[in-house]
């Protein structure tokens, strides 16, 4: 895969009151994930070409991809498949880069999503809706050792664009 044809569609930019280490840890951990991702919990394979998981909080596989870029605390980026039928293939693959980096006393948090074509805003709305409550979970764990739990479902705009696109959704 040509990571060069993988345009930025969202980028979130945070501050953290942390070291890089311990956001490395938060973004890489089963345990620690599933308390800021709304039962989430990401398990990967430290290494190149390693596997990139997210289960559900039922323990099912709601996110399939594999390690292209593994650099900790630094930088990890990963393919982020949601496991929809169809929806891949229709939508082509997706990868989400986090770069860590010092800032004084904080620690600079970069995520970006991209895709290898364009996609329509009501498409992209699920990540742009779902980003900024799970990097403000984490932020919040690392920063007070608690993170609010914040309900969400995929955006109604979404669902229907998906569903124009023969895409079936839960």
């Amino acid at each position: 895969m040509n990571l060069d044809q993988f345009k930025p569609l969202t980028v979130y930019t945070i501050y953290i009151a942390s070291t890089p280490e311990k956001v490395w840890e938060a973004l890489t951990s089963a345990e620690f994930s599933r308390k800021y991702f709304s039962g989430f919990a990401v398990e990967m394979e430290p290494k190149l070409g390693g596997s990139f998981i997210v289960r559900a909080p039922d323990g099912s596989e709601h996110i399939r991809g594999e390690v292209f870029e593994h650099d900790p605390p630094n930088r990890l980026t990963v393919t982020w498949n949601v496991n929809w039928p169809d929806l891949v293939e229709k939508l082509g693959t997706t990868l989400v880069t986090y770069e860590i980096e010092q800032a004084g006393e904080a620690v600079r948090l970069t995520m970006s999503e991209r895709h290898d074509r364009p996609l329509s805003d009501d498409i992209l709305s699920g990540g742009r809706a779902g980003w900024p409550a799970i990097l403000s979970g984490l932020k919040s764990l690392l920063e007070t050792g608690k993170a609010p739990q914040i309900k969400m479902g995929p955006p109604a705009q979404m669902l229907a664009a998906l569903k124009a696109m023969g895409i079936r959704v839960p």
